[in-house]
């Protein structure tokens, strides 16, 4: 038996009304989602748990199989150690992002979160010249992918809160810096790096092109590193994680799963659907399991995008979800989740912890209807069925047949 979980991120929504009240799921051409929630079991599963804040951490470790409540401790130390960075016991990890603020009047705001959606290799040179400039003591600062990157504060704070950068797009930024133990020094850090960053020459080249500057940074997401049991221990299954996004492929590593790089694969909505799921089909043949995550309908989300969201979720229909039922019935029986980690309404923009719908499907019953079959997948026909996962977690031994 294979297993497998097909995550489309930020898939979930809420109706809109220039969609006469349906959700982009809704009204989404998606055939083979349909086809598995008329065949599968669908329902409706709470992957953030109460009192957790709606992060795709929180969510795709309940979808993992982990409980938040047990193993949670932040969203950078699973993002370093995708970037293969260990941290020691006084290590708090941060996640770094390169952000636009703009200046209007005597504020300042959030203009970009991702600073245009800036390339790796700008985004390196930038990196590389705060780890020169305010990096070697406290602070050591890695490059990441796009916009996404890492700092540690060796001996650092921990009691500390923090606002997500895309939670404020279009914002002032004055009542969201950081609050608690520490936060002086972080301020006085980000603001040496915005003197630095504003006379960058990759800032000045990009002005320069009418692209937008990668003016300051932002930290959050915070955390020491976690202490989590490997999936072979806890369900002896052994299998790999594909994603271009390094918080996902942290997880995977603290789950004991391989990382599986696919060419194309850019966290963004230029991914290559298509590639990550030939890259599913031929790890299977040697291991149990795929976690196989898509970003863009999340980016999309966040960008307020509703014609992209839409474009997001059948690409991931028929390029990710269309290929793999092609392919899979050459391995054997099969058994796929797919689901959203958590809903990202377009109409703000952000996270929310609404539950979200998923379809658990078992070739086996191919071309039968269960118990909790549905007409369509979607936010509507899920809740209709009236099967609800209270407790994220517990997917993953549905999806292992151990619920």
């Amino acid at each position: 038996m294979k297993y497998l979980v097909l995550l489309g991120d930020g898939m979930a929504d809420e109706p809109l009304a220039e969609l006469d009240g349906r959700t982009p799921l809704e009204v989404a051409n998606t055939p083979h989602m349909d086809r598995l929630a008329r065949e599968g079991s669908l329902g409706m599963a709470q992957t953030i748990p109460e009192g957790f804040p709606p992060g795709s951490d929180v969510a795709n470790l309940s979808v993992f199989g982990y409980d938040p409540a047990t193993c949670y401790s932040g969203r950078s130390p699973l993002e370093a150690a995708s970037m293969g960075v260990e941290l020691g016991p006084g290590d708090i990890a941060f996640r770094l992002n390169l952000v636009t603020l703009e200046q209007r009047d005597d504020a300042w705001y959030m203009e970009d979160f991702s600073a245009g959606h800036i390339g790796t290799e700008e985004a390196g040179d930038i990196i590389s010249t705060l780890e020169q400039h305010l990096g070697g003591g406290q602070y050591t600062f890695y490059a990441g992918v796009s916009y996404r990157h890492l700092m540690v504060w060796h001996g650092g704070r921990e009691q500390l809160s923090f606002t997500p950068p895309h939670d404020i797009s279009g914002r002032s930024v004055e009542d969201f810096q950081p609050k608690g133990e520490g936060a002086d020094q972080l301020l006085d850090l980000s603001a040496r790096a915005a003197e630095l960053l504003a006379v960058h020459p990759v800032n000045r080249r990009r002005v320069a092109a009418g692209k937008k500057p990668a003016n300051a940074i932002w930290l959050w997401g915070h955390g020491r590193a976690p202490t989590m049991e490997t999936l072979e221990k806890k369900f002896g299954i052994r299998g790999a994680v594909i994603s271009a996004v390094d918080l996902i492929k942290g997880i995977g590593i603290y789950a004991g799963l391989e990382v599986v790089n696919v060419p194309g694969a850019t966290g963004y909505l230029d991914t290559d659907y298509e590639a990550k799921a030939r890259y599913a089909l031929r790890a299977l043949k040697s291991c149990d399991y795929i976690y196989l995550h898509v970003e863009a309908p999340d980016e999309a989300s966040h960008m307020g995008d509703l014609q992209e969201k839409i474009r997001a979720i059948e690409s991931f229909d028929s390029l990710v979800v269309g290929t793999l039922l092609e392919g899979l019935p050459e391995l054997g029986n099969f058994r796929l989740l797919v689901l959203p980690d958590h809903p990202t309404p377009l109409a703000l923009k952000t996270h929310t912890s609404d539950a979200v719908p998923f379809v658990l499907y078992d070739s086996r019953h191919s071309g039968k209807s269960l118990l909790y079959s549905g007409e369509a997948y979607h936010e509507r026909a899920a809740a209709a069925t009236g099967y609800r996962i209270e407790r994220g977690h517990e997917l993953m031994k549905l999806l292992i047949n151990r619920g």
